[in-house]
């Protein structure tokens, strides 16, 4: 089977065409009696979330027995009742009032209690799944809203992604409501493949393979909406509708069109105007990721971002322990860093970009990276950084240099090489 999809690339679908699509999909699913939990993206994508879900909410309030909204927070920090009514759209305190007969709850990825273990992937399969770079087992841990109701609903949108080619589908559920032992294991099967070789990838990459893998233990009947969104907006560009997997790869195919700038050559330089969605460097990250791919050897992605003034709220102490390093130097010298988080040691990788590493001449990386943050440079310095002042950098000058390409709501949109 495929989706059932409307509009495409370069095509607007109204808010009115998307609440009928919405009504008629889940029309045709039998909710009368069942419980349902949509899983939806935290405010570090864009969508018209609120439109959305209000749809879902009308076609199966009275329907179901009981529906309460997870939000997939990865190991994002979790948001508090002022961004969960903004985000969702309601009235603070009153979610009653809009969405009546409804739970809202942020994945406590930090609270043992809160997950429950779906089994374990034997190590001969994710050897498969992984083509031979992990053989070893992996526990598949999972929020427990998501098993405790009949149905679950992935809510959200696709964009491409530096972990496994296309955000979206089944990476609702893992890392979005993991636990952490597949997070840490697909973020670095991610890193070990590399961003510029696997962002943007269509198709199955070897880190959606093993997300759909685990996908498939959930005892729950799963279900998706996925949607293209115009980056930084709240444009809808295409829905589809069906299993995650299928829903996913016909919104992936438009994503394809949708959020890939394609360049003749290399540029010397980048300026990555970060957007305000992403508040601390784990995430302000994404416009190194997405530009990586177009920066001539030897050159530079500055990430201009004044409103980031943290590290990461949940993993700082530890990336300011380790900095940020190309991933041959961590895989050079497991030893000294087996025992760290491997999405810590992932993002320090995609963050520093590709390079080499050997005990006589070091560390060697492909290209610079310079923060123009809220970072001080001291600590921009000891993470292995380059350090900008933000003020020195104005925007219309940059844009005149012909070997700079600035990039406004820098984050979502990648940049390739024609060819």
């Amino acid at each position: 089977m495929s989706a059932d999809l409307i509009g495409g690339p370069g095509r607007t679908v109204t808010a009115e065409q998307a609440r009928r699509f919405v009504l008629e999909s889940l029309s045709d699913v039998p909710l009368d009696g069942r419980s349902l939990c949509v899983v939806v993206p935290d405010s570090t994508r864009s969508c018209p979330l609120p439109e959305l879900l209000a749809a879902v909410h009308a076609a199966v309030h009275g329907r179901v027995s009981r529906l309460t909204v997870l939000v997939a927070l990865g190991t994002h920090p979790a948001m508090d009742e002022a961004a969960l009514a903004t985000h969702l759209g309601y009235a603070e305190g009153r979610l009653a009032q809009t969405y009546p007969d409804t739970v809202v709850a942020n994945h406590e990825w930090w609270v043992p209690e809160a997950l429950v273990s779906l089994g374990e992937i034997p190590a001969e399969e994710i050897a498969e799944l992984t083509q031979g770079r992990f053989e070893e087992p992996v526990v598949v841990r999972v929020n427990r809203h998501v098993v405790e109701h009949d149905v679950v609903l992935v809510l959200g949108p696709v964009f491409p992604h530096e972990v496994v080619g296309f955000s979206g589908g089944n990476k609702y559920f893992f890392p979005g409501v993991a636990g952490r032992e597949i997070i840490d294991l697909s973020h670095w099967l991610g890193a070990l493949i590399s961003n510029v070789e696997i962002i943007g990838t269509p198709g199955v990459t070897p880190v959606r393979a093993v997300i759909d893998r685990a996908a498939a233990l959930i005892p729950a009947e799963r279900l998706c909406f996925a949607l293209v969104v115009g980056s930084g907006t709240k444009d809808l560009h295409a829905v589809a509708f069906g299993t995650p997997e299928e829903a996913w790869a016909a919104s992936a195919q438009v994503s394809a069109q949708t959020h890939v700038r394609y360049l003749d050559r290399p540029v010397r330089r980048v300026l990555s105007l970060v957007s305000d969605r992403y508040d601390e460097m784990w995430t302000a990250s994404k416009g190194m990721y997405k530009v990586e791919p177009i920066v001539a050897d030897g050159g530079e992605v500055v990430l201009y971002a004044p409103h980031v003034d943290e590290v990461s709220r949940t993993h700082g102490a530890l990336i300011e322990k380790i900095g940020y390093h190309c991933r041959d130097y961590f895989t050079g010298q497991w030893e000294r860093f087996s025992d760290v988080s491997r999405s810590v040691i992932a993002h320090s990788t995609h963050v520093r970009g590709a390079g080499t590493y050997d005990p006589e001449h070091g560390e060697r990386c492909r290209i610079t990276v310079t923060l123009a943050t809220g970072l001080d440079e001291a600590r921009t310095r000891a993470l292995g950084l380059e350090y900008l002042d933000p003020d020195l950098v104005d925007e219309e000058e940059w844009a005149r240099d012909p070997d700079t390409l600035v990039v406004p709501n820098a984050g979502e949109v990648l940049f390739r090489l024609r060819g």
